[in-house]
């Protein structure tokens, strides 16, 4: 992920064991340049003191404390949140070095804030990005509707669960879990300015997913509905087979599939359910496809030419 990011507006959790970012904190004089200079720096989030303060590790020879007006950055008309200080203690936060007291038991304090690494990276990063570009970001946690992902000191969008990948999912967390490093597209932000982004445009197309199987191939999937006329089983993120019906199928569940038919023009995969099987120990590998490297997608494809329904995504800025 290092590699890909050029700007300095990484996920909280990314930039604190960079060697650049502990040689920062490796004493008083380096925090005061970096008060100086303005730079955003990273450490764990220790406590929360009754004032909804976070107290930051910066060593045993310095504290650190982030106030609570300092610990986030509010929309306009946002209300605080209690979560917002209590759900970082124990997690990396970035911040930016604002002002030096004395303390009393004579090691230097720091004033950090949060608020002001984020309105930074809001500024100088996330206000320039544009519907279609491909951006690096981190899951932080997942509810039944999307993903909410960082993309940078702390300042989320939301993946929503439909734009996680062409195959319907019951939940984010059947793809993802907190922490995953993913890829995601800039899909658009609605009146209040939030970010809204998309995943499934990375995972392939249909002809490419479908490219990766051959007839008269036996498979593992992951059951994903149960209809009345069949199952449909996951093969990779972005492809879905119809199976016959088969009894006592749960969604989840892992199965063994003969590959039947693949039909480019209809968009079918006809799958016969062989076995049910345990989950498997490992995660399966997750296919990678040229579009997840490029910067910007302006139009996507999912559909064969030959196949009359239209499945596309244009990043226009608009829902």
């Amino acid at each position: 992920m290092d590699n890909k990011i050029t700007h300095p507006y990484r996920p909280e959790g990314e930039l604190m064991h960079r060697a650049e970012n502990r040689i920062n904190l490796s004493s008083a004089d380096s925090l005061r340049r970096c008060m100086r200079a303005g730079t955003v720096l990273e450490a764990p989030a220790v406590s929360a003191n009754t004032d909804l303060a976070l107290e930051i590790d910066l060593g045993a020879s310095m504290r650190g404390i982030i106030p609570k007006e300092e610990a986030v950055l509010l929309a306009e008309g946002e209300k605080f949140k209690e979560i917002s200080v209590i759900g970082r203690v124990g997690k990396a936060v970035a911040f930016k070095v604002i002002g030096e007291e004395a303390a009393k038991d004579g090691r230097p304090l720091f004033i950090l804030s949060r608020r002001a690494a984020q309105l930074e990276c809001k500024l100088n990063y996330i206000d320039c990005l544009e519907a279609g570009d491909v951006i690096d970001c981190k899951i932080t946690h997942t509810e039944r509707y999307g993903a909410f992902c960082d993309v940078g000191c702390g300042c989320f969008a939301l993946l929503p669960v439909d734009r996680i990948s062409v195959s319907r999912l019951p939940h984010p967390r059947e793809r993802f879990a907190s922490g995953d490093l993913i890829r995601a597209i800039i899909k658009h932000r609605d009146s209040a300015g939030r970010l809204f982004i998309s995943r499934r445009e990375l995972c392939g197309t249909w002809e490419e997913n479908a490219s990766l199987f051959s007839v008269g191939q036996t498979v593992t999937g992951i059951v994903r509905s149960v209809e009345s006329y069949g199952a449909f089983i996951e093969l990779t993120p972005n492809l879905a087979g119809l199976a016959e019906p088969c009894n006592d199928l749960e969604e989840g569940q892992y199965v063994a599939v003969y590959i039947k038919s693949i039909i480019p023009e209809k968009m079918k995969v006809k799958l016969v359910i062989i076995d049910k099987c345990p989950a498997l120990s490992a995660p399966r590998p997750t296919p990678v496809f040229p579009i997840e490297e490029r910067e910007h997608v302006s139009f996507w494809q999912y559909n064969p030419p030959s196949c009359k329904k239209s499945v596309e995504t244009i990043f226009d800025g608009r829902p």
